[in-house]
């Protein structure tokens, strides 16, 4: 159990509607600092609108609770101080160079010494033989190094990234990780939102919010293990007519194609198993494997429901 003081964020109740809908219902979050903590759950989940409630962007319409101290409904202002906030969308002026919007930025925040942290800022994140180039020259790989600049600038004590790795390549997703757990190691506390199952699983927690509801929170193993889903693996011939005909099926909430395999899966492992009985054929090789976090993450996705239906 995590002391008060330990706790970077601690909410409680969390609740936000635009009109007649509620986007997040009573979301209670703990986050200890240096945690990276990934925040996971299908789009229009309610994940971007939980994080703007944290950083003082939005207003709660319920519940209570403290960021960095702070409170979340009363001192929007003071978190915002201490913030670093990286948006899904490029957020920064293109026809201007690197040093020129980390000075920028550097001017919004008051920095000390502007100058030199820029400079520090460019060494760290490996800028510095860009730092005249256009922002709007950069590659996706290099527009996140720059966003990432900018958000450490002012030494933060909180960093909420927002899909910061979408669209970009393999190799800068795993220099980019490595500088988050990097950062973490040193004490600043990471909340991220992810739709890469690769990079959840480089997180020290997780919590999965699906329509608005948190339905899921813990370590991946302890999140795959209180999923309790029974999951088979099966190869062969002829596995997309095989995943028709086990689809609907008594005790199957998932048919899921891997690559050569399919997995197979359901919480009920008597009754699954007695579905796959009546299809197993001499050319398909069944096994049963310990369920993924992919598997857990596309099951709760499945069993929630859309607050806008």
């Amino acid at each position: 159990m995590s002391s008060p003081a330990d706790l970077v964020i601690d909410v409680a109740g969390v609740t936000k509607r635009f009109g007649s809908k509620t986007v997040v219902d009573q979301v209670d979050l703990q986050v200890r600092r240096g945690e990276i903590y990934g925040f996971l759950g299908p789009n229009g989940s309610g994940k971007t609108t939980f994080i703007r409630m944290l950083c003082g962007l939005l207003t709660p319409d319920g519940g209570s609770g403290r960021c960095l101290g702070y409170d979340v409904l009363t001192e929007q202002a003071a978190i915002k101080r201490h913030v670093g906030y990286m948006t899904q969308r490029f957020s920064f002026y293109e026809d201007l160079t690197i040093r020129e919007n980390l000075d920028f930025v550097a001017r919004v925040y008051a920095v000390p010494d502007r100058v030199a942290a820029v400079d520090r800022s460019l060494e760290r994140l490996g800028l510095q033989h860009r730092s005249r180039q256009l922002a709007g020259e950069l590659s996706g790989g290099w527009k996140q190094r720059l966003a990432l600049a900018a958000c450490l600038i002012h030494s933060p004590r909180l960093l909420l990234l927002d899909e910061p790795t979408a669209g970009v390549d393999p190799k800068a997703r795993r220099d980019f990780w490595d500088e988050i757990h990097t950062l973490a190691s040193e004490g600043l506390t990471v909340l991220i939102t992810t739709h890469y199952m690769d990079e959840a699983e480089r997180c020290h927690q997780l919590a999965y919010l699906a329509y608005g509801k948190l339905l899921a929170r813990g370590t991946v193993p302890e999140v795959i293990s209180a999923a309790r889903l029974v999951t088979w693996s099966v190869s062969g011939t002829g596995l997309h007519e095989l995943a028709g005909r086990l689809r609907a099926q008594p005790g199957v909430e998932q048919v899921v194609p891997f690559g050569n395999t399919l997995h197979v899966s359901g919480r009920d492992a008597a009754l699954l198993e007695a579905t796959i009985a009546t299809v197993r054929l001499p050319q398909h090789t069944w096994t049963r494997i310990a369920a993924g976090l992919e598997d857990v993450f596309i099951s709760l996705m499945d069993r929630a429901t859309d607050n806008f239906r």
